[in-house]
């Protein structure tokens, strides 16, 4: 059975908690009450990045606000703000009383394609065709739809971009983006694309595509090794963040408030960056992929924004056309 961690931080590491809450969701929460980010903030985008990451999956359940805020030593209306926020934004649904969830996507399970599957065979057979020409011609079938691009479908474009950097350096495709809006007003977009999303933009985005032709789905990496390298630092450091993305600063500023505490300054600086802005001052610079070959630092720290097995998924599915 998992657990769930909670973790504040009123100024000393306590230790953590572990407890079964909610059923059997898993979330790793840690609220800096002293940091400048303010704690709303906090824990709305720790609980977006911990969906970006499937941490937390589709369909498993928040905890009440009323557990939420006891463990984590906070009050009940900024738990209760919060919720309301990731509501409003689609992050989670409603269930029935003040249940919330991660929503979730309406997707064929793995039963339901081998029934497919097993009645393709079956129907093949009753009308005089052998197992050798089903599966010949499901393979000349298939190499007939092999894609000739990948769609990344984002709404802000400079993640957009970033999404279409880290899949150009594994895979020598060409790229298209778009953003939801687009998809859903040009049908065609999709046509002869294998299309791919952040995994909580996977229930709007599949919708909007052939129920044959679903999504790839997108999964982020986490930041355990960047928080352990705030950690190990021994004296005050001035701690940068450079990315194209603002939803990247702004997420990289929640994750990172309880690791800096009062100790460390966070400077954060979109890119290019403006004139005057030496980062040499900066003891640890933390850059997305598409900046940090541009930095001149003696201490850069890249993140990877799409986690590698995912990006291994998308390869996989793009080999298995042939």
């Amino acid at each position: 059975m998992k657990v769930s961690l909670f973790q504040a931080d009123m100024g000393y590491n306590p230790p953590q908690i572990r407890d079964l809450v909610a059923g059997s969701i898993v979330m790793e929460l840690r609220i800096d009450k002293k940091s400048q980010v303010p704690v709303r903030q906090q824990l709305a985008e720790q609980i977006i990045f911990l969906i970006a990451t499937e941490t937390l999956k589709s369909g498993e359940a928040l905890p009440s606000v009323r557990e939420l805020s006891r463990r984590l030593k906070i009050h009940r209306n900024t738990v209760s703000q919060v919720y309301g926020e990731l509501k409003e934004r689609a992050w989670v649904v409603g269930l029935r009383g003040s249940r919330l969830v991660v929503r979730t996507a309406s997707q064929q399970t793995d039963a339901d394609l081998d029934d497919l599957i097993n009645a393709t065979i079956r129907i093949a057979r009753e009308r005089g065709y052998t197992l050798k020409m089903l599966r010949q011609r499901v393979k000349m079938r298939l190499k007939e739809q092999r894609p000739d691009r990948i769609l990344v479908v984002e709404d802000e474009p400079a993640l957009r971009l970033l999404l279409q950097r880290e899949i150009r350096e594994v895979l020598q495709q060409r790229l298209e983006g778009c953003a939801i809006a687009d998809l859903a007003g040009n049908p065609r977009l999709p046509i002869g694309a294998v299309t791919v999303a952040p995994q909580y933009a996977i229930p709007d985005v599949d919708p909007l595509l052939p129920k044959t032709n679903p999504a790839v789905p997108l999964v982020f990496s986490g930041v355990d090794e960047h928080l352990q390298l705030l950690r190990q630092l021994q004296h005050p450091s001035v701690i940068a963040v450079v990315s194209v993305s603002e939803v990247f600063l702004k997420t990289a500023r929640s994750l990172l408030a309880h690791a800096l505490g009062q100790r460390h300054t966070l400077c954060e600086y979109g890119f290019p960056l403006d004139r005057g802005v030496n980062l040499k001052a900066a003891d640890v610079v933390f850059a997305d992929s598409m900046v940090c070959s541009r930095l001149t630092h003696s201490n850069i720290v890249r993140y990877q924004l799409i986690r590698p097995s995912s990006l291994q998924h998308l390869v996989s599915t793009m080999n298995s056309y042939g």
